[in-house]
């Protein structure tokens, strides 16, 4: 169960702890398209926005990809033939929602222990005019030990979730013969 409830008409989350949790990070966005093409860009075109200088391979990314399926992996190739994963979808329920394990250690490394992984949860709720609200909350930080809170933070800078739903929300409104 989620720890944080998001009210998108108030822009308030309510948030339910328990002793020793550390805060999820909650971002929202209202995207102009429909809950199937925003949650097709968010996962089937994933490589459209996410930058390529977000990625813990070794060498430069040239590709971010979901698996859209349960149990798929978010992974990077990279220029050198590699991929590297970076996370896992644990649950799936297109076109309302995801969830993924993040499989990033607070030193950016790759963590293969689901149990020591945060998660990020993404929904897209139908909106009368057409539109889309957006929900990511990136939780369970105190699963990575002691590098939890320095995890969120993170991920809370301009150049973290934040900014990552700006390049989303991007794409997800270009007409779809330009996506």
């Amino acid at each position: 169960m989620s720890p944080a409830k998001y009210e998108p008409e108030t822009g308030t989350a309510e948030l339910d702890l328990e002793p020793g949790a550390i805060a999820p990070v909650l971002k929202s966005i209202r995207v102009r398209a429909n809950a199937a093409r925003a949650f097709k860009v968010f996962t089937e075109g994933l490589g459209t926005w996410w930058p390529k200088t977000h990625h813990i391979g070794s060498s430069p990314m040239t590709k971010a990809i979901l698996e859209c399926r349960l149990g798929g992996r978010c992974y990077s190739e990279q220029e050198d033939g590699t991929e590297c994963p970076w996370g896992q979808v644990t649950v799936w329920e297109p076109p309302s929602r995801f969830v993924m394990a993040w499989q990033v250690r607070p030193n950016w490394q790759f963590e293969s222990d689901l149990s020591k992984c945060s998660e990020v949860e993404v929904t897209f709720t139908p909106v009368p005019d057409g539109s889309t609200d957006v929900v990511l909350e990136h939780r369970y930080f105190e699963r990575h030990g002691q590098g939890g809170s320095s995890m969120r933070e993170q991920v809370n800078q301009a150049g973290g979730w934040g900014g990552l739903m700006e390049l989303y929300r991007t794409e997800a409104e270009k007409p779809e013969h330009q996506a």
